[in-house]
């Protein structure tokens, strides 16, 4: 019980290196008693071996040895872990060779012969310095693993949100739509709901749906028969084909051409389909994720996207927030690209100084995420030492937060009002009923404050919300 409770109140392991039998003998009964647990060695081959065992949290060692002296053990001790403290032990004239081992990453040093109190306080401060460099790793650690999501990182509201949506609809089969500006990271977070569903071991298959014509979208997406068209001189599978038993993510969903809207409905209620020139029909077993940065419902209502697609595709709705409503998030992505470009790059930048980062975070980044990355990619490469400055930022991050961007303090409210939704409105694509959510406020307050700047002629701003308006019928 007694050994418990001694052990209990251990202050840290040190290993006490010192070919003096008498002065080994002597630190270790004066560490015993303050609480420390303590090995001994006679020269540094000695101490290398009890490294295994013994695990010591410093190293106390006299630099003057023979066979392997202080210096060459501190290189051995620092190939093995950098972060074990080692202090070192000289006589009064030799703090030269003190001062060398310093430089070549001791924590410390001591003049012989030994102060007590100074022995103490030194090795007291290195072993904070380390469990403080540990607690911060810990915490960074643990700081990651919450606010990452299968790379997809934020601390604000609106992330923790997506987080939530992800976690709870990865493991239905319900048809996922995510709507958010472009570069917001749609891809991720359906790759994220893909791996945490029951179809995480089957394919994640992806198709970009405005890169495509018409015709090539159809056959992209159903695959098509050996001479279903000129150049077609083999069966191709489609995309559906490729995913079954697993996900489909479809990106730009508001860009396919009606026709092909009317077979990606056929599929999602039917689960089958033929090919392109064939007529053998084909099910499959395919969870779809679709995304787009446009409001499908204005298209909905202008004719231009089928009103049942929509409500198909639109089961369970997450968005994704435009960087700009979670300045919050911006230092930590900041960080987390940083890290990723210094190491593809092979290069010790570590941090951002204070005017860099401060742009970084009023910059609106019409660009999202995805412009973040690239800006912060930019930097790593021209960063000369190991700080991103200012100057290594693009000449558009100005430290005023965009031209255009009212003075603040300076400016009356009625002009950082009318900044703020225009550039909302404009962030949006023109939807004054996705501004109207960003901002808070009616859609019709939108559309008054439009006629109020002169942003639109009064024929083309509607008087009625188009939340509410009556839906137009479903296009055949």
């Amino acid at each position: 019980m007694h050994n418990e409770a001694r052990m209990a109140t251990k202050r840290g392991r040190v290993l006490v290196v010192d070919d003096e039998a008498n002065a080994r003998n002597a630190l270790a009964e004066i560490l015993e008693l303050e609480g420390y647990d303590v090995a001994t060695a006679a020269d540094g081959f000695k101490a290398l071996g009890k490294f295994d065992d013994f695990a010591p949290d410093l190293v106390l060692t006299d630099l003057k040895m023979p066979g392997m002296d202080g210096i060459e053990l501190l290189g051995k001790v620092r190939a093995q872990d950098t972060e074990i403290p080692v202090v070192v032990m000289t006589a009064f004239g030799a703090v030269e060779t003190a001062i060398a081992a310093m430089r070549q990453g001791a924590s410390e040093y001591l003049t012989k012969p030994l102060n007590t109190d100074e022995l103490l306080l030194v090795l007291e401060r290195a072993l904070e310095r380390r469990r403080l460099r540990r607690e911060t790793q810990e915490l960074r650690s643990r700081v990651e693993e919450r606010y990452r999501f299968d790379n997809i990182i934020g601390t604000s509201p609106g992330m923790q949100q997506v987080f939530k949506s992800i976690v709870q609809v990865a493991p239905s089969r319900a048809t996922v739509l995510l709507s958010g500006e472009s570069g917001t990271g749609k891809e991720l977070v359906a790759a994220a709901i893909h791996q945490r569903s029951p179809r995480g071991r089957g394919p994640f298959v992806k198709l970009h749906c405005a890169a495509l014509a018409e015709n090539l979208l159809e056959s992209e997406l159903f695959g098509h028969e050996r001479g279903a068209y000129t150049g077609a001189e083999r069966r191709r599978e489609g995309r559906f084909e490729l995913a079954n038993g697993g996900t489909l993510f479809l990106d730009e969903i508001g860009e396919i051409a009606p026709s092909v809207q009317v077979k990606l409905l056929r599929v999602l209620q039917e689960r089958e389909f033929e090919r392109v020139g064939g007529n053998q029909t084909i099910r499959v077993d395919v969870r779809v994720i679709a995304a787009t940065h446009r409001d499908l419902r204005e298209l909905v209502a202008r004719g231009q996207f089928r009103e049942d697609l929509y409500y198909r595709l639109h089961v369970i709705e997450v968005r994704m927030p435009a960087l700009r409503e979670r300045a919050s998030d911006i230092p930590l992505l900041a960080a987390h690209f940083l890290r990723h470009f210094a190491e593809e790059n092979g290069k010790a930048v570590a941090s951002f100084s204070d005017e860099a980062l401060e742009r970084l975070v009023r910059h609106p980044w019409p660009g999202n995420v995805r412009e973040l990355e690239n800006v912060v990619e930019r930097a790593v490469v021209l960063a000369e030492g190991a700080v991103v400055e200012a100057a290594h930022l693009p000449p558009n991050l100005s430290a005023t937060g965009g031209a255009g961007a009212p003075q603040i303090p300076g400016a009356t409210m009625a002009e950082i009002e009318k900044y703020a939704i225009l550039k909302t409105l404009e962030a949006q694509g023109g939807s004054t009923s996705r501004a109207a959510d960003v901002l808070g406020i009616s859609v019709r307050k939108v559309q008054y404050k439009l006629l109020e700047y002169g942003a639109a002629p009064r024929s083309q701003v509607p008087v009625v919300d188009p939340e509410t308006a009556p839906r137009s019928s479903k296009p055949s």
